[in-house]
C-alpha cells in the first residue's frame, strides 16, 4: 500500500478514528497490529508469513537469551541466521548464482545452469534490521525483552515505518507502546506539517524530477554533453532525497498522530561539509545501525589507522550491498569508503574550518559534486552505463553546453531551484530571522495549505517510492 495512493487515504481515514477512539491500550495495539498486517499484506499476503516467522523467532530468542544465559550465544545465532538467511535467500541468492555462472563462463567452464529469481518482499531489509537489533540488544544487556508478543509485533510491524524506515530500535519504540498515549495538540500539528511536507517532497519534487531522470538514464550516454549529465545527476540527487525523506516525513507524521515519536532520518544531507558529515545527515537510522552493530563491534577506530580504515571499508561495502544485490551498489559503497578514508588521511575538512565561510563554501564545493558522481553508480542500470556517463561528465569541452542540458527540462530546473532555495534558507539560518519578524503560526498554516495544493495539483506522474526495492 503506497502512501501516495487513494487506497491508503481511505485506510488512514478508517484506522485513525477507530484507533484513537479505543480506551484500552491492548485493544489499540490489537487494531494497530491488524491494520499494519493489512497495510503490508496489501502487496502480497504471503509476505506476512515471512514477517511473522522471523519476528516470532526473534521474540522467542530474546526471551530464551534471558532465561537460559548459558546458551544465549546459540539463541542469538538462531535469530541472526533466520534474518540474514532470509535476506540472503530473497535478496542475494540470484545475484550470487548469476556471478558464479558469469565467472565460470569467463574461464570456459559450464555454468550451474540454475536460474534463481524470486519476488523480493517489500521492506525486508528494514524490518529484518530492526528485528535483529532487538535480539542483539537483549544479548548485550542493553535491553530487557518484552514478554508481550502483542507489544513486540505492534512495534515490529508499525505500518508508518515498516517498509522504508526509519529503522526504529525496540529500545525507542517498545516503551512508547506499553502504555496508552494520546497525541498532544502539538504532536497533531507537527504531524500534519510533516505529512504535508512529505507529500510535497514526494509528489511534487521527486515524481516531477523522476520523468527527466528516467528519460536520461534510458538513453544513450554518448548522445549528451557533460552539462546534461551533471544536471541529470543533480536531478537524481534531489529526486532520491525528496522521495526517501518525503516517505520518512510522512511516516514520522503518521506516528505522531498515534502519540508516538520516531527518530529523524534526514538532516539536510546536501549541506554536509564532509562525507563523514553526509552519513550523519543521510538515512541516519541506517548509518547509526551500521555504526553500532558493524563498525564498533569490528573494533571501530581502535587498533591503529590500518585497522580503522579496514573497518570503515567493511562497513561501507556492507552498506552498499544492503541497498541491493548489484556491483553498482557495492562500488557505490566503496567510493564513499574511499572518500572517507581520504578525509581521515588528509584531514582536509578540519584544515578548511579555520577559513570560516570561505572554507565552508569550499567544502560544500568539494563534497556535493563528488556526491553527484557517486549517485551515478547508484542510479545507472549497470556498470557499463555508469562508466559511459562518468566519462561524459569528465568531458570538459561540453561542460558549458547548456542548450543540451536544458533542452526540454526547464521545469525540472525550476524544481531544482526551489529545492536549492529551501536549502539556502536553512543553511544561512534565515529561519531564525523569519521567526523573529513574522507571525509564524499564521505563516505555518498558510504554508501547510499551500503545500496541500502543490502536492495535489502540481504532482508528477505517480511513482513507487525508490527505497521500497530495498
Amino acid at each position: 500500500m503506497l502512501f501516495n495512493s487513494l487506497v491508503f487515504l481511505l485506510f488512514a481515514a478508517v484506522f485513525y478514528p477507530v484507533f484513537l477512539g479505543l480506551r484500552s491500550q491492548r485493544a489499540r495495539l490489537g487494531v494497530l497490529t491488524a491494520a499494519s498486517f493489512v497495510f503490508y499484506g496489501f502487496w502480497d499476503p504471503r509476505f506476512l508469513l515471512l514477517l511473522l516467522a522471523t519476528g516470532l523467532l526473534d521474540f522467542w530468542a530474546a526471551l530464551a537469551i534471558v532465561r537460559y544465559p548459558q546458551r544465549k550465544k546459540a539463541f542469538l545465532l538462531a535469530s541472526m541466521s533466520a534474518n540474514v538467511g532470509a535476506l540472503a535467500f530473497f535478496k542475494y541468492a540470484g545475484f550470487f548464482l548469476d556471478n558464479v555462472d558469469a565467472f565460470a563462463k569467463a574461464l570456459g567452464l559450464p555454468g550451474t545452469g540454475f536460474a534463481f529469481h524470486v519476488v523480493l518482499p517489500v521492506g525486508i531489509s528494514f524490518y529484518t534490521f530492526q528485528s535483529m537489533s532487538y535480539t542483539i540488544d537483549v544479548y548485550s544487556g542493553r535491553l530487557t525483552p518484552t514478554r508481550s508478543v502483542l507489544h513486540f509485533l505492534a512495534s515490529l510491524s508499525l505500518f508508518p515505518h515498516l517498509v522504508a524506515g526509519p529503522i526504529v530500535r525496540a529500545s525507542t519504540l517498545l516503551p512508547q507502546i506499553e502504555t496508552r498515549r494520546d497525541p498532544a495538540s502539538a504532536q497533531v500539528w507537527e504531524g500534519w506539517r510533516l505529512i504535508v511536507r512529505g507529500y510535497v517532497k514526494k509528489c511534487f519534487v521527486a515524481d516531477t524530477l523522476a520523468a527527466y531522470v528516467n528519460a536520461a538514464f534510458s538513453g544513450d550516454p554518448a548522445a549528451h554533453s557533460a552539462a546534461y549529465w551533471w544536471l541529470s545527476s543533480a536531478m537524481f540527487a534531489v529526486q532520491i532525497y525528496g522521495d526517501f525523506s518525503g516517505y520518512t516525513d510522512i511516516a514520522i507524521g503518521l506516528a505522531k498522530w498515534m502519540g508516538l515519536e520516531l527518530p529523524k532520518n534526514f538532516e539536510h544531507p546536501y549541506l554536509a561539509r564532509s562525507f563523514r558529515e553526509f552519513w550523519q545527515r543521510w538515512h541516519i537510522s541506517l548509518s547509526s545501525w551500521f555504526r553500532d552493530y558493524v563498525y564498533i563491534p569490528l573494533g571501530g577506530a581502535e587498533g591503529g589507522p590500518v585497522r580503522a580504515h579496514a573497518n570503515l571499508w567493511a562497513t561501507m561495502l556492507l552498506s552498499g550491498l544492503w541497498h541491493g544485490a548489484s556491483w553498482n551498489f557495492l562500488l557505490w559503497g566503496a567510493l564513499h569508503a574511499a572518500f572517507m578514508s581520504l578525509e581521515r588521511i588528509t584531514r582536509w575538512p578540519e584544515r578548511l574550518k579555520p577559513w570560516g565561510a570561505a572554507g565552508g563554501a569550499l567544502s560544500l564545493g568539494l563534497v556535493f559534486p563528488l556526491t553527484l558522481v557517486s549517485w551515478v553508480l547508484f542510479r545507472a542500470s549497470n556498470l557499463g552505463q555508469a562508466g559511459a556517463i562518468l566519462a561524459r561528465m569528465a568531458d570538459l569541452g561540453t561542460l558549458l553546453d547548456f542548450a543540451d542540458a536544458l533542452d526540454g527540462r526547464r521545469f525540472g530546473v525550476v524544481v531544482l531551484g526551489l529545492v536549492f532555495l529551501r536549502h539556502l534558507y536553512v543553511g544561512l539560518n534565515v529561519r531564525e530571522w523569519c521567526d523573529e519578524r513574522l507571525p509564524m503560526d499564521t505563516l505555518r498554516v498558510a504554508l501547510a495549505a499551500a503545500g496541500v495544493l502543490v502536492a495535489v495539483y502540481l504532482r508528477g506522474p505517480g511513482q513507487q517510492f525508490i527505497y521500497f526495492q530495498f
